[in-house]
């Protein structure tokens, strides 16, 4: 069978790379076409459009791009109405990817399927009505939204586990690379500590955040930890190095950044900030504590429209499935250099939170379960089509 898959990050493509190759081991016969990336070129099929190309969130870098965005629009619907697929399969994405689900069932093309679901738990609920219109099966990589679609909505869903605990999974078990080799390949020093930075994977992110990141943590580079970021695959060399020019740093003490190695990073690193997102899962689920940092302009406006708009008490996943405050989280005008300094300071070894958030890590884990939910996800959309 035919399959169109849609991301817009480097996450998704990652999670829709490896539902992917569960489809393959499903359906010997499947062909991709997608919107994608790097993870879902590996797998096979024809990338038609990458992601990094259409990746803009943010009122004032959508509009500033929204051309770009319409004719990528325009022709994604051209592709899908010729190639006629058996279904179209969404990943996150929901401005750009509730559009398409809209397109394709006024058309009549095929079964449309949502894998991760857009945040509406969040804000914007008004959107569960274009869900329930235009999704033929949602499948949810969250426990919690089972209780908001079918209880609240009552809109049947899939509970399929969540895809980054396989990830996870998967590489610790194959991974033996010792922190010292890790760091001799990557020009850092084995007898440091890593402070690991996830600054995010699009431009607005790391323009808001990353300095601010570095800032906090440069007392602890005085005092011997090293930093160290994690690059995001859509993202050039020279950007990272304008935005890190802002400090004014010497070559010494700017952080290191390594490309394709997050998770490695994770693996041998003691703390982390990091922007909200699939990011601060990965890092619970490698029990690194971490501060989740999101910085905006207007960050007073934006914290009012936080408290008033947003339908949820935690911005991080780690917070939301534990359902309480794990980590930290640092928001529009709360994220400044004393808060982020202060909260640094308290997951470090022998900091007053550090064992708190490894406990709370622990909860997390068991309430996402065990691993297997590409297979889990693969299997019930294959047997739907095949219905």
């Amino acid at each position: 069978m035919k399959y169109f898959l849609i991301v817009g990050e480097a996450s998704g493509d990652l999670h829709a790379a490896h539902l992917m190759q569960a489809i393959k081991n499903t359906d010997p016969q499947a062909e991709f076409r997608y919107y994608g990336g790097d993870e879902m070129q590996r797998v096979g099929g024809t990338l038609l459009c990458h992601y990094k190309h259409l990746a803009y969130m943010g009122f004032i870098p959508v509009l500033l791009h929204l051309r770009t965005i319409l004719k990528g629009m325009a022709r994604c619907k051209q592709e899908i109405a010729a190639w006629r697929p058996d279904c179209v399969i969404l990943v996150d994405y929901p401005g750009f990817n509730l559009k398409i689900a809209k397109f394709v069932k006024a058309q009549a093309i095929c079964p449309v399927y949502y894998y991760i679901s857009p945040k509406i738990w969040a804000w914007k609920e008004h959107r569960i009505k274009d869900i329930r219109a235009t999704v033929d099966r949602l499948f949810s990589i969250l426990p919690f939204e089972v209780d908001f679609f079918e209880k609240k909505h009552h809109y049947p869903i899939s509970y399929v586990g969540n895809p980054t605990v396989d990830e996870i999974s998967q590489f610790r078990s194959a991974y033996r690379e010792t922190k010292e080799d890790f760091c001799l390949k990557n020009s850092l020093a084995p007898n440091r500590p890593i402070i690991a930075l996830l600054a995010g994977s699009r431009k607005q992110e790391i323009k808001d955040n990353l300095c601010m990141m570095c800032e906090a943590a440069a007392p602890y580079v005085e005092q011997g930890y090293q930093l160290v970021l994690a690059g995001a695959p859509a993202i050039a060399q020279e950007y990272y190095d304008r935005t890190l020019s802002r400090l004014n740093w010497s070559e010494d003490q700017l952080p290191r950044i390594v490309r394709g190695q997050t998770y490695p990073l994770l693996s041998h690193a003691t703390a982390a900030l990091v922007t909200s997102g699939t990011a601060a899962l990965e890092t619970g689920l490698f029990r690194v504590p971490q501060v989740v940092c999101y910085y905006t302009p207007v960050g007073k406006l934006i914290s009012f429209l936080r408290r008033h708009l947003l339908k949820v008490k935690y911005i991080s996943l780690v917070n939301l499935v534990a359902g309480r405050e794990v980590v930290p989280e640092l928001v529009a005008d709360g994220m400044n250099l004393p808060n982020l300094h202060q909260h640094l300071t308290s997951i470090l070894p022998g900091g007053t939170a550090r064992e708190a958030q490894l406990k709370g890590y622990e909860e997390m884990a068991e309430i996402l379960g065990e691993p297997g939910a590409p297979e889990r996800a693969a299997r019930e959309m294959v047997k739907r089509l095949q219905k």
